[in-house]
């Protein structure tokens, strides 16, 4: 406990010294980014004749109204301002007949109106901007958007913006736990000091939630799914209450990950089976202690039988009747239920893969709506790159969400540079083939496929589990932000393409330099390619081991076989990969003929996804003329050489870049090359042992032995 508070309350201090308002942290001298502000810079605008445009476009801002979101975005906009434009706008309750400034209307009828209530419009007219919205919320949307049109140096005469999210609820997932650490976070402890709360409130709470507005999220999951059931506690909700409070005035509600079993263990029961009446009762009463001390909490997330987490089928009950408990005691209040779909069993015939499915369609249609399933992007467990979760094509009568991963927990941790737009959109645009062609799994989860309704709203989601921490910069890679970033912006526009949000947000917190703009756009588009060729290219399952980061595909021995890395590979005298055709476990039958088609034969089959679904002889010629052992070797060695490309490419754009960030990232990339190779010399050396095969020229075969790699592997597993 020592070491984890010490370093937090430190940074505590230090937090304390600069503060974390905008317009103070803008005035950093050049040089001095500390990556703490994000995207969020508003530096002040070098171009005279582009700041002089944008100041007569905002020489006040009227607010009108007084609600406390519609606050904070006249607050933000004058923190911005200030900032881009180097004065104070003055923020005004009565326009008149003025003109030449922003006008914040929030219910009040728009000349196009938005899709929803969130969405705004921004419209110039007569040298005025009206930002319009049917809510605060959206108002505030608005604000940031109006604010990011002049960060990326956009020109405001005759603006006419209208946005509206496309999904309903758009969240983090923090795995953060009571004693301040965080599962799979790299960037060092919890951002929420419990031990601290609810009597002081750190700055630090306020900016994010800024920083989630202004990408248009607007839900938290703040304790990790491996849930303890303190947080239900007295104690615990009022600390909550005191995070909701901060949140409230940037349109973000609070949720909490709940311990299935919570009314034995806390309620002091002797079940939780979730059709016990005295079980149903305590949930009723907890969930409305809960809304007594949070009036507008946003729900709960439950992982159940899942990983050892106690669940309705201790009980012999299903997922459906867990949930569906839950939903009835939310009935009287506004909010929902998230189901995680993350399940697997100890079965050492049985194919992981498969789980999900197995378990939850079967059971289509039958949850309350008030309930929505939150399936993960892919079949196992945010690998590299994984072909969609079949459940996106076989759910129709029940809500699904998305789930993606922000903190990079196979991807690097925060030493590699993993841009994960690439990964995000490739999963929403792939097609499902649920109602015919053109059914992606974007339309599955924004509920225009399948018109998910209730009585009420659309339940729509797309969640992310965070990789914010402690740390000054919040993500640990500079670079990181960028994941945090893209995700909100998927989430409210799954349209837009990855190019497009990496340009923004180089523009808003790396630089406006056209030719290193490009740069940069170029190395982050290609980054995730790079890692899965030195990783896990063409399908490669991704060893387990217990940090999910050291090399060690050849780890065989664990308490049940889904935690070894040989159960995903099956490497063999003949080939490598997992066979799921009706041949082996049948996994593909999942998925819709269409989808099936483009997977099954592995002549046709995709090399991206070619060892996912079948077994590979050594030998097999592949579509690039090569063998099957010649491409591996093929994609590790140049998956490893490319980091080198990208050092260079990192190096290029150094004097458009302040010099700090630039440092810390040519740093990271060093580690990254070093330990790319140790990825790419682990896997040849442990295969070439089956392969029985030569390495191809023009490489050279490692420099250590697969002795030397295990040695290595052990010493970093000892840390």
């Amino acid at each position: 406990m020592t070491y984890i508070l010490k370093p937090i309350f430190v940074l505590g201090c230090l937090l304390l010294l600069i503060s974390s308002r905008a317009q103070t942290l803008s005035s950093l001298p050049p040089g001095g980014d500390d990556g703490y502000r994000l995207w969020l810079k508003y530096d002040l605008i070098d171009d005279v004749a582009k700041r002089q445009a944008y100041a007569r476009a905002a020489q006040f801002i009227a607010l009108t109204g007084s609600g406390p979101v519609l606050r904070s975005a006249a607050e933000e906009l004058q923190t911005g301002l200030r900032g881009l434009l180097g004065k104070t706008v003055p923020i005004i309750s009565s326009v008149g007949s003025r003109t030449g400034g922003i006008v914040l209307r929030a219910g009040a009828p728009a000349a196009t109106p938005p899709a929803n209530r969130e969405g705004y419009q921004i419209a110039a007219d007569r040298n005025t901007l009206t930002i319009s919205s049917p809510s605060e919320a959206g108002v505030l949307y608005g604000a940031f958007a109006l604010l990011r049109q002049m960060q990326t140096r956009q020109p405001l005469d005759g603006l006419s913006l209208a946005s509206s999210p496309k999904v309903q609820y758009r969240m983090l997932n923090h795995w953060d736990n009571v004693d301040g650490t965080i599962e799979r976070g790299y960037a060092g402890g919890s951002l929420w000091k419990w031990y601290e709360l609810p009597e002081r409130i750190d700055p630090r709470y306020r900016d994010y939630a800024r920083a989630n507005a202004s990408l248009g999220i607007n839900g938290t999951v703040i304790n990790n799914v491996n849930a303890s059931a303190r947080f239900m506690t007295a104690e615990y909700l009022q600390k909550v209450a005191a995070l909701a409070a901060v949140f409230r005035p940037y349109g973000i509600r609070v949720y909490l990950s709940v311990y299935f079993a919570a009314p034995k263990t806390l309620g002091k029961l002797k079940t939780s089976d979730p059709l016990d009446p005295e079980v149903r009762k305590w949930w009723n009463d907890k969930v409305k202690e809960i809304y007594q001390i949070i009036p507008d909490f946003g729900g709960l997330l439950v992982k159940a039988n899942s990983e050892g987490e106690p669940g309705p089928q201790d009980y012999g009950r299903t997922h459906a009747d867990g949930a569906n408990m839950l939903a009835e005691a939310m009935k009287p209040y506004d909010g929902v239920v998230i189901w995680r779909a993350f399940v697997y069993k100890a079965d050492p015939k049985a194919d992981r893969f498969r789980a999900a499915h197995e378990e939850f369609t079967p059971l289509d249609g039958q949850f309350d709506p008030k309930v929505i399933v939150q399936v993960k992007n892919g079949p196992i467990d945010f690998q590299p790159r994984e072909p969609f979760s079949p459940l996106f094509g076989s759910m129709p009568k029940t809500p699904l969400g998305m789930e993606f991963q922000l903190t990079q927990e196979y991807l690097g941790f925060a030493t590699h540079l993993v841009y994960e737009a690439p990964l995000f959109k490739e999963c929403l645009d792939a097609d499902t083939y649920a109602s015919g062609k053109g059914s992606t799994v974007a339309r599955v989860i924004d509920g225009s496929l399948h018109g998910y309704r209730t009585d009420g709203p659309s339940r729509t989601l797309m969640a992310g589990v965070a990789n914010t921490g402690s740390n000054l910069n919040w993500t640990g890679h500079p670079m990181a932000q960028a994941n945090w970033y893209a995700f909100g912006r998927l989430a409210w526009d799954h349209t837009l393409s990855a190019e497009a949000i990496a340009r923004e947000w180089i523009g808003m917190t790396l630089t406006h330099n056209p030719q290193a703009t490009s740069r940069i756009a170029n190395l982050m588009l290609r980054s995730r390619d790079i890692y899965v060729d030195y990783n896990t290219p063409m399908g490669l399952s991704r060893p387990w081991t217990g940090v999910h980061f050291a090399p060690e595909p050849w780890q065989a021995r664990s308490p049940r076989p889904d935690w070894t890395a040989v159960y995903y590979h099956r490497a063999d005298s003949v080939g490598v990969g997992f066979d799921r055709t009706a041949t082996g476990s049948n996994a593909l039958a999942q998925y819709r003929p269409e989808v099936q088609q483009q997977w099954n034969d592995p002549e046709t089959c995709p090399l991206p996804y070619l060892l996912w679904f079948h077994h590979v002889p050594w030998t097999k010629k592949l579509s690039t003329g090569r063998t099957l052992w010649d491409e591996l070797c093929n994609r590790f060695y140049t998956g490893a050489d490319s980091v080198r490309w990208m050092q260079q490419e990192w190096a290029a754009v150094k004097p458009a870049l302040d010099p700090a960030l630039h440092a810390d990232v040519a740093a990271r990339l060093v580690t990254q090359h070093r330990e790319a190779i140790w990825w790419r010399d682990a896997w040849v050396l442990y295969l070439q042992t089956f392969a029985k095969q030569p390495i191809p020229a023009p490489f050279k075969k490692p420099e250590r032995t697969l002795d030397d790699v295990k040695q290595s592997v052990e010493t970093y597993l000892l840390r």
